[in-house]
């Protein structure tokens, strides 16, 4: 195993914490927490940064968390991940593509200007036609956004169109000042970002902290806190020491390693919740990457015990699966959740069989300090690798380092990272296995996956589309553009002031955290 490490020294915001822009969907009483010495000011500290303040190019929980409270939608998931209005008073299915929509009167941005039919409508169509941007996969399939008043709205789709509601809930779906936006662009719009939600941007320290402040005519119910920021502390050793001096009220990400320093202290708590998040290797199935070779693949899989990393580094905060699905989503198959295939001498045979019998080296890139013990995972699995055979040249990169190589699709045979599904449906993970999803990344088709895949995202029957959800992860179950590690929990580290109840979607709505 050869170990690059590549690790700037850099703070980072990495974990959950998305705001709902919709006062009215926080619950419980109070005023505010403990920011350190400051009972106005709520602090969360995050393992990275926010990469942008483009909320329709981010896809990141990281960004969501300050993004959702900062704009509002036209519908967003509540505390029980149920879809409720936001910026939306009624709305109608006239037909199977066509959907009528009235927002609320009085919405204004936080430059005051009011919030129209027309903003919705730049915002849908600049996610749904740019394909330069990270959200537009999930938007594609709107096809007209058609203004009819101030405050009247139409969306048709290219076909029945299952997932409507959800899309226009999801991150990406944030809605933008039209004037503004046009008049100073993307640029501008990035130093001083303007939406309608509950709170409105201050400044961005990058690799410190954002920093918002309650908007005043915000349309919901008052805004609860005087102040908030979201802070990016890298090192998750320095995340929960400022949790234990009162520095910051939440910490999220906190590994198994520094849960004995939360457990022992008696003015925080360890607080865990599920997560949609699944670990996972994705393969280079391109022509003349080793990894094209289905066999080595297969053996990269079968040489990797899922169970002993959840167990031995993850301390059980995970389970084994073997679908980029997550249980609690729709269209999650059941028979690939808690299941792993590891079979140490098969992985052998199959290395042989793919003419690999004096071993084979591969290249590995993973993050470090971006997800609870990542880099401990990686390089376990690079030892899991070497006794089957596999050399790992594995490459140790801090987060914003590491999206920067993701991102560009730069990386060789493999790399490791964590994806969450921000739609709480298959259709989200699925778009992975897509060929125009898949281009560069992967390079995975599949013309049985292509065909299921477009039919189910216009299909109205729920009991055939999950169906035909569950036959796509069995075929990537079995070809492995990608390798399932584990479905990740989260940990928290909470002061004993603050009342907070994790989300499935790792979310914060910073209204609904409230001091005891």
């Amino acid at each position: 195993m050869k170990i690059c490490y590549k690790l700037l020294l850099v703070v980072s915001i990495v974990t959950f914490l998305f705001v709902t822009g919709c006062s009215n969907q926080s619950s419980g009483e109070g005023n505010q927490n403990q920011g350190g010495e400051d009972s106005s000011t709520l602090v969360i500290a995050q393992s990275a940064d926010l990469t942008t303040m483009d909320p329709q190019n981010s896809l990141s929980t990281n960004g969501e968390r300050v993004f959702r409270n900062m704009f509002s939608r036209l519908f967003y998931w509540d505390q029980n991940m149920e879809i409720q209005p936001d910026a939306v008073a009624e709305y109608e299915q006239i037909d199977d593509v066509t959907w009528k929509f009235t927002l609320k009167e009085g919405i204004t941005f936080h430059n005051g200007d009011p919030l129209t039919a027309e903003d919705v409508k730049f915002s849908l169509e600049r996610v749904m036609n740019d394909q330069t941007l990270k959200e537009f996969p999930y938007f594609k399939q709107l096809k007209e956004v058609n203004v009819l008043d101030d405050l009247n709205v139409e969306i048709i789709t290219d076909g029945p169109m299952p997932t409507l509601l959800k899309v226009l809930a999801k991150s990406g779906s944030d809605i933008l000042p039209k004037d503004y936006f046009e008049e100073v662009g993307l640029e501008e719009f990035q130093k001083n970002p303007i939406g309608s939600g509950p709170y409105k941007y201050v400044e961005w320290v990058h690799d410190d902290r954002v920093v918002l402040e309650p908007y005043k005519d915000y349309f919901g119910d008052a805004p609860k806190w005087e102040n908030v920021e979201v802070r990016s502390i890298t090192e998750s050793s320095t995340r929960v020491g400022e949790l234990l001096t009162g520095g910051v009220d939440i910490a999220t990400d906190i590994p198994p390693n520094e849960w004995e320093r939360v457990d022992g202290d008696e003015s925080v708590e360890l607080v865990t919740g599920d997560t949609t998040r699944v670990m996972l290797l994705v393969m280079r199935t391109t022509e003349g990457a080793v990894t094209s070779d289905p066999k080595v693949r297969k053996a990269i899989d079968l040489a990797i015990d899922q169970q002993a990393i959840v167990d031995s580094l993850l301390k059980g905060t995970g389970v084994p699966v073997r679908s980029r699905v997550p249980e609690g989503v729709f269209g999650s198959n059941p028979d690939l959740y808690d299941s792993y295939v590891y079979d140490v001498e098969k992985a052998k045979d199959l290395l042989a069989e793919a003419g690999y019998e004096d071993g084979v080296e591969i290249k590995l890139t993973a993050p470090k300090g971006r997800y609870p013990l990542d880099g401990e995972v990686a390089q376990l699995i690079a030892s899991m690798l070497g006794k089957v055979g596999i050399t790992v040249n594995l490459e140790l990169l801090e987060s914003s380092a590491f999206l920067d190589v993701y991102n560009s699709n730069s990386n060789k045979e493999m790399i490791m990272i964590g994806l969450a599904d921000g739609l709480f449906d298959a259709s989200y993970s699925l778009v992975h296995y897509t060929k125009d999803r898949a281009k560069g990344q992967t390079d995975y088709y599949n013309k049985e996956v292509e065909q299921l895949y477009n039919d189910a995202g216009r299909n109205l029957d729920e009991e055939e589309r999950l169906e035909q959800y569950k036959r796509i992860q069995e075929i990537v179950a079995e070809e492995r553009p990608h390798i399932f590690l584990y479905q990740q929990g989260m940990n928290y580290g909470v002061s004993e002031d603050i009342n907070f109840k994790p989300r499935l979607d790792a979310v914060f709505l910073f209204d609904d955290i409230t001091t005891k």
